[in-house]
């Protein structure tokens, strides 16, 4: 599942450089009986199965004997929102264990005991915490010094500022009619920045409206 998303593109050039590092660990071979078995059925009963805290607590504590102050985290949907200010603070971290959670969930003494936060990507439910990981990975890679090589691209997306970014356009000038903004042809920039600031605002209010309590400026329009 890993394996294409984690070479290709940005993450693939940032690991060629080193500037990132991802390593993927197979639960099954913390597992101490002979079917290497990382689930059970739950105390008091309840449909599916459930991960167990052994294996998941060997595992990390074995990647923890290369890297001791790795933050651990686990992907569920139960846990705090993961957000871009999030990435931000995770970015800055020595190294990141992400626990993914499947089947009916993880023992609650994972979240207690073994991890030092659970963080979830959206207010849906996933067939497991896999895809939430390579969201996390995604995101705070490119936060890396280095990662990407323009950095001011990174302050005007989306979030970034509290806003959603502003709207983006290229050649041809005129499609079929649909046509680029006359400001951002006009070589004011003081313009196309004001242009940009109410274009980010405009969407923001249309499509997240909670984000403007948080946003430069308030929600004073």
């Amino acid at each position: 599942m890993f394996a294409s998303p984690f070479n290709e593109s940005i993450l693939k050039r940032a690991q060629e450089q080193g500037l990132v590092q991802i390593g993927v660990h197979d639960l099954r071979e913390h597992t101490l009986d002979k079917h290497n078995r990382v689930d059970d059925y739950p105390f008091g009963g309840g449909a599916g199965m459930v991960m167990g805290v052994e294996p998941i607590d060997r595992a990390v504590q074995s990647v923890k004997q290369q890297s001791p102050n790795a933050h651990t985290i686990l992907l569920s949907p139960s846990g705090r929102p993961f957000d871009q200010a999030k990435a931000w603070e995770l970015s800055k971290k020595e190294a990141l264990i992400l626990v993914c959670g499947r089947y009916e969930g993880v023992d609650e003494r994972v979240r207690e005991c073994v991890v030092d936060e659970d963080l979830s990507v959206g207010d849906y439910v996933l067939s497991g915490g896999e895809i939430p990981a390579m969201v996390l990975v995604e995101a705070v890679s490119r936060l890396v010094p280095g990662v990407i090589g323009d950095e001011t691209c990174l302050e005007e997306e989306s979030f970034s500022q509290g806003l959603l970014e502003y709207p983006q356009y290229t050649r041809p000038r005129d499609y079929k009619g649909w046509t680029v903004p006359d400001v951002l042809t006009s070589g004011d920039h003081k313009k196309i920045r004001d242009w940009q600031k109410d274009e980010a605002r405009k969407k923001t209010r249309q499509n997240r409206p909670d984000l403007l309590n948080d946003a430069p400026e308030g929600n004073a329009e």
